[in-house]
């Protein structure tokens, strides 16, 4: 797994992991039933407190993305990266889309120009 090894000031180290974690389900880096690496592996490898890191995987098993098999580890839960990304597309179109908009807005760019763009974009990806 692949975690920063500088973190944020603005936000606890707790949440930094979990939102890692998060998006390394969404990415298909852990599928749905696949071990994470354990509280143990992530403390020792990246110098965090396993109590740090305890308090990210537990928010996650409250919210249902992983689960414990007791004595084994820690497992993406059944339809997590689904949940996830459902809930990472209503934050967006919700919150930062609108952010986004109002900026463009103030830069002058037209809804012409983010067409042009955004089917230029589609065209390289085809």
């Amino acid at each position: 797994m692949s975690i920063q090894e500088h973190w944020n000031d603005d936000q606890p180290i707790y949440r930094q992991l979990r939102d890692k974690v998060i998006a390394l389900i969404i990415r298909g880096v852990f599928g749905e039933g696949e071990a994470v690496p354990s509280v143990r592996q992530i403390s020792t490898e990246y110098g965090i407190n396993h109590l740090t890191v305890s308090k990210a995987y537990q928010q996650l098993v409250d919210e249902d993305i992983l689960f414990t098999k007791r004595g084994v580890g820690m497992f993406v839960s059944d339809g997590a990266q689904k949940k996830l990304t459902s809930q990472q597309r209503i934050k967006f179109l919700q919150h930062e889309l609108p952010v986004m908009m109002q900026r463009m807005s103030q830069l002058g760019i037209t809804n012409d120009e983010i067409i042009n763009i955004l089917e230029d974009n589609n065209k390289d990806s085809s």
